[in-house]
C-alpha cells in the first residue's frame, strides 16, 4: 500500500468493511490499529486590485406568487413587517415624490412625520393628475412649489381594514372592497402593543390594485381605474 493520499481512503474502506462483517460488540470483531487523521490543509487565495469600473449586485425584487380569487388575502398584501414602507414627509415637492416613486418602483407613498406618525397617503394619480395644477392656480404658486402635504389624502380621510378580518378574507374580498371604495389602495391596521400616541393602531399592510392585478396575471390600466377593476373582477371570476 502506498503512503500519502492513498493510505487514508484505504484505511477508511477497511474500517467500514470490518464494521459490516463484525457488528459493534461482537467478540470476534478485530481491533484496528490507531491511525492519526490528517488535518485538511488550508491555503490563502490569491487576491488582486479592485477595478476602478467595478459595479455591484442589487437584490432581485421578490417575485409575487400567482393567486386566484379564492387565495388568502394576505398573499396579495404588502406586509410592513416584512417589507419596509416607502415613506415621504409632507414638505417635499410633488416632483421629489414622483422621483421617489419611480426609484422605488411603487405607486403610493405613506406620508409620515418625524415621530413616524402617519399623516396621509399620496398616490401616483395624485401626482400626475390635475390636483397639483389646480392647487398651484388656486394659491398663485409655481407647480414645483406644490408639496406632498398639499395634495395627499390626509389621515383623517383614510379608511383601513382590520388585520383580523384580512386573515379570514380572500383575494376576491379585497377586490370587492377596492371596487366599492373606488380607490386603488387600501390600508390594513392592527392593534398596537402600546396604545399610547398611536391611538391603539399600527399600520400593518397595504393592498394595491396594481399588485393584485399583477399577481392575477391581469396588468391594470392605471389611467382607467374603473376598467381596471372590471378586468380584475373578470380575471377572478370562477
Amino acid at each position: 500500500m502506498r503512503h500519502g493520499q492513498d493510505s487514508m481512503p484505504s484505511y477508511h474502506f477497511l474500517e467500514h468493511f470490518l464494521r459490516l462483517m463484525f457488528p459493534p460488540g461482537s467478540a470476534a470483531a478485530p481491533s484496528l490499529p490507531y491511525v492519526a487523521r490528517a488535518e485538511p490543509a488550508y491555503r490563502a487565495l490569491p487576491v488582486s486590485r479592485l477595478s476602478v469600473q467595478a459595479s455591484y449586485h442589487v437584490p432581485d425584487s421578490p417575485v409575487a406568487a400567482a393567486v386566484r380569487n379564492d387565495s388568502p388575502a394576505v398573499e396579495v398584501m404588502t406586509d410592513l413587517r416584512r417589507v419596509a414602507a416607502v415613506t415621504i414627509g409632507p414638505a417635499p415637492s410633488v416632483q421629489v415624490a414622483n422621483q421617489t416613486m419611480i426609484a422605488r418602483g411603487v405607486r403610493a407613498l405613506l406620508v409620515v412625520d418625524d415621530q413616524r406618525r402617519v399623516c396621509g397617503i399620496v398616490t401616483a394619480t395624485d401626482l400626475l393628475g390635475d390636483k397639483p395644477v389646480q392647487i398651484a392656480r388656486q394659491r398663485g404658486m409655481r407647480h414645483d412649489e406644490v408639496s406632498v402635504g398639499d395634495i395627499m389624502t390626509p389621515v383623517e380621510s383614510l379608511e383601513a381594514i382590520d388585520m383580523r378580518l384580512v386573515l379570514a378574507a380572500r383575494v376576491g374580498d379585497i377586490v370587492a372592497t377596492l371596487q366599492r371604495s373606488g380607490r386603488q389602495h387600501a390600508l390594513v391596521v392592527e392593534q398596537a402593543p402600546d396604545a399610547g400616541a398611536s391611538g391603539g393602531q399600527m399600520l400593518r399592510g397595504i393592498f394595491s390594485q396594481t399588485q393584485i392585478a399583477r399577481q392575477l396575471g391581469t396588468p391594470p390600466d392605471a389611467a382607467q381605474p374603473g376598467r381596471s377593476f372590471a378586468e380584475i373582477a373578470a380575471a377572478i371570476s370562477p
